[in-house]
């Protein structure tokens, strides 16, 4: 028994084990754990480093929500939130505490979810790796030591990657299994080494139950500019949204996750969770900084055995390599992790079709539409099969995040920026000239999205001239100081004027079709926001 092992233990809940467990470890003591049991292993520079096998991602097809008499109604029954049956979870449940009594050493840490004291959650997460418990200790917001002795956990997460769930009694897939049980207040992962699985578990988590209480869940990043004015980043995977909110001039309150309430935009978490791949010190040097840092989690980065060096441009292991480290690791950062109501919201997309401007202002109604659609493309190179660029919706920047029909998340958020009287603007990170797999069409520099963005942020773009997009509908800053104006007009840069026509048409009946599922819970105002291709001349 030591200061850091709570009073409530796994007994209490009815979870019984003979294996030695390590209560709430800090850093150095998991990383001595994880190099002594062969789970990793230590750079030159201190991180360390760890590879999680086949699945170097989310495991989106093998997750199931149990399906009963308090989530029939409140959840978003379909593709994204499959349905588990009572009986399955149950045999589910029982081996894994069968599985757990079985285990020679097990980690333990006890956490918050959400760094604003009245809406966070307490999580309990059981480990059969010492890094998986330095992942999520590094991820999610840390109790003051004082506290964890009357740590009592609302929600259990068991992570077993070495667990395999079988089909016909479980109910999955395959092997792979991430089951949540919203009234057991019991989630269980297994078959899988991806880390990500809990943190994401966590944001599902509090994507159910913050809605009731008015409170908007986002998958979003969000910093703080010297005037207290905190800027919220919507974006998918790639889009950028990590890279643009660690800025060294503004204060960073998180980089993935995050609550808007009616005092405070609140982190989640209590670390980041950055791409690895190419990441570059002269373009990113404060999350490039972090891989030269004891206590970073390298996963699927490359290593020289032998040197112990870094290659964060070899994609040998996965295209989806990451870092995760303490918030804390980028200078200037929230101490208690939250920031003032906001005062602009950016939606960031990677458009693949060269086809968005690279800044662009919304009215209430399109960002709902927009939130709704959620869109980015994909790029070949980036996920196996994509040749072409390929549209991607996901539904309130996270569809497989959240549990509740989108309309709820999408009034929320409306409600909030006409009350708050938020700016709201689209940025493209994407691709301008044409397609991004047509040779020499490169991608917008990132220090001409920070130029934009500090145009926005810092109130520039209050005294511009727009022009009205003819696809989108939304307004253009004609010119910007210090940005050559031919970029803000994507038109402009293609060589072919009738091919971006063509494809402008394209891009827009995708919109349509994607957004049809969410015509009849909308107002008028927002259905008339979608986007139309100009008439031909």
């Amino acid at each position: 028994m030591t200061k850091r092992t709570p009073r409530h233990g796994l007994d209490a809940q009815g979870i019984a084990t003979g294996a030695t467990i390590f209560w709430n470890l800090e850093t150095a003591p998991l990383v001595e754990h994880a190099v002594r049991r062969g789970e990793g292993k230590l750079t030159k520079d201190g991180p360390l480093v760890v590879a999680t096998g086949k699945h170097t991602g989310r495991s989106a097809n093998d997750k199931f929500i149990v399906r009963d008499a308090s989530t029939e109604s409140t959840v978003w029954w379909g593709k994204t939130n499959k349905a588990m049956n009572p009986e399955h979870f149950a045999a589910l449940k029982a081996d894994f505490l069968a599985e757990l009594t079985r285990r020679e050493t097990l980690f333990v840490q006890d956490l918050h979810g959400g760094s604003q004291p009245e809406h966070r959650v307490n999580v309990r997460v059981i480990n059969e790796l010492a890094w998986h418990s330095l992942f999520i200790r590094t991820m999610l917001v840390r109790p003051e030591e004082g506290a964890l002795d009357g740590f009592a956990p609302e929600y259990t997460i068991i992570d077993l990657p070495s667990f395999r769930a079988d089909p016909d009694r479980h109910g999955t897939r395959g092997e792979t299994v991430i089951a949540v049980n919203l009234s057991e207040k019991l989630i269980l992962i297994g078959g899988t080494a991806y880390a990500g699985e809990m943190k994401k578990s966590v944001f599902g988590l509090l994507n159910y139950l913050l809605p009731p209480r008015g409170v908007m869940p986002m998958h979003c990043s969000a910093n703080i500019g010297p005037d207290g004015d905190t800027a919220v980043f919507f974006g998918l995977s790639g889009t950028g949204k990590t890279t643009l909110s660690a800025d060294a001039s503004r204060t960073l309150i998180g980089d993935d996750e995050h609550g808007w309430s009616d005092t405070a935009v609140f982190n989640f978490e209590g670390g980041c969770y950055a791409k690895m791949i190419r990441l570059s010190p002269e373009a990113e040097p404060e999350i490039f900084a972090t891989t030269k840092r004891f206590g970073t989690v390298l996963e699927n980065v490359v290593m020289d055995e032998e040197s112990r060096t870094l290659d964060l441009d070899d994609a040998t292991l996965a295209e989806n390599s990451r870092g995760a480290y303490p918030i804390d690791f980028i200078p200037n950062t929230s101490e208690h992790n939250l920031g003032p109501v906001p005062k602009n919201i950016i939606f960031l997309t990677a458009d693949a079709f060269g086809i968005m401007p690279p800044i662009a202002k919304l009215t209430p109604e399109q960002a709902m539409y927009h939130f709704l659609s959620g869109y980015t493309a994909k790029v070949a190179g980036t996920e196996i099969g994509v040749t072409e660029p390929e549209a991607t919706f996901s539904t309130c920047f996270g569809a497989a995040f959240m549990p509740r029909h989108p309309s709820e998340y999408g009034n929320l958020l409306k409600e909030r920026i006409a009350k708050g009287g938020v700016n709201c603007w689209l940025v493209n990170t994407g691709w301008a000239g044409g397609m991004a797999t047509e040779p020499g069409i490169k991608r917008m520099p990132i220090k001409l999205t920070r130029a934009l963005l500090n145009a926005a942020l810092d109130g520039s773009l209050n005294h511009v001239a727009f022009r009205i997009d003819p696809n989108f509908g939304f307004r253009v800053p004609v010119s910007v100081a210090g940005v050559d104006s031919a970029v803000l007009d994507p038109r402009e840069s293609w060589a072919n004027k009738a091919q971006y026509d063509a494809t402008a048409a394209k891009l827009v009946d995708l919109f349509n079709e994607n957004f049809a599922q969410f015509a009849d819970h909308v107002d008028e105002e927002v259905r008339q926001s979608a986007p139309r291709a100009p008439l031909p001349a």
